[in-house]
């Protein structure tokens, strides 16, 4: 996760990527990220964000969900397990590709289409339920793919989605360590800087050599806005927000993933559930 990250180029605040720009920076980071990520390696997303998403996440059992940016189509999958018919759609066709290669035997009932979370193809009302699983902050226009989730749930469905943390993970983002190298804090700053845009570069640093010097690193724009415009975006919209969860490892699990001890010093990643109104 951003905890992982090089970063490169400058802050952009203005002429955000296009979904054709984004989706070609995602084509190109698709193979090494569902190399890497099926090899075992995303262990944010694997021992602490995904667990705890699946934590919070109502009774699905039976309904039609969707999956805004879904990637290769780890969390759908998982969420089809649990007794839902979910369809995954995400910009980039790589991804699609991918997704797809794995769930012809897979069994599980998913459908994926490439597709812009800001232009869903569906219907008004089409699902029960929409998640996503760390993808709203890497889109350019967040409050629009917020709208298109409120207009293709049904009254009475909900949203979850999981970000990287507003408060904590800014523009301005550097671990600090003490006198002995121990990571024990972070510099963070440029908080207020809504709609900025930032280009990323980092990799999975639990990925061995052998495995990440096959690829080059992930190169990944991404979009800052503060925890009260994410909340009054939602409201806005007319979503009524139900739960808010700010994952934490446990001491068991740092153990044995030294590098989850970060999430430990601040809250690197925020999780919210809403609702949209009968």
């Amino acid at each position: 996760m951003k905890n992982q990250q090089r970063e490169h180029q400058k802050v952009h605040q203005k002429d955000h990527q296009s979904d054709q720009e984004v989706a070609q920076l995602w084509n190109k980071n698709a193979t090494a990220w569902t190399t890497m990520a099926r090899g075992g390696f995303d262990i944010f997303r694997n021992h602490l964000n995904t667990p705890a998403f699946m934590d919070m996440l109502p009774d699905i059992s039976g309904m039609k969900g969707l999956d805004i940016g879904c990637g290769e189509g780890y969390n759908t999958r998982l969420v089809a397990g649990r007794g839902a018919r979910m369809t995954g759609i995400d910009l980039s066709e790589t991804f699609i590709e991918f997704a797809r290669d794995l769930q012809s035997t897979s069994g599980a009932p998913i459908d994926y289409l490439q597709a812009s979370a800001t232009a869903l193809p569906f219907a008004d009302h089409d699902f029960d339920f929409a998640i996503a699983t760390m993808s709203m902050m890497d889109i350019p226009n967040t409050d629009l793919a917020i709208r298109e989730a409120y207009r293709v749930v049904r009254p009475g469905g909900f949203f979850q989605f999981s970000i990287c943390h507003p408060c904590f993970q800014t523009l301005k983002y550097e671990w600090k360590a003490d006198a002995q190298g121990n990571i024990d804090g972070l510099v963070c700053g440029d908080y207020f800087q809504n709609g900025a845009e930032k280009i990323l570069e980092w990799t999975f640093s639990s990925a061995p050599d052998e495995v990440k010097n096959q690829f080059e690193q992930f190169v990944i724009p991404t979009y800052f806005k503060t925890l009260s415009d994410w909340v009054n975006t939602l409201i806005a919209t007319g979503f009524v927000i139900e739960r808010l969860t700010e994952p934490r490892p446990d001491a068991e699990t740092m153990e044995k993933y030294p590098d989850l001890k970060r999430a430990a010093i601040v809250a690197l990643f925020l999780h919210i559930l809403c609702r949209k109104p009968l």
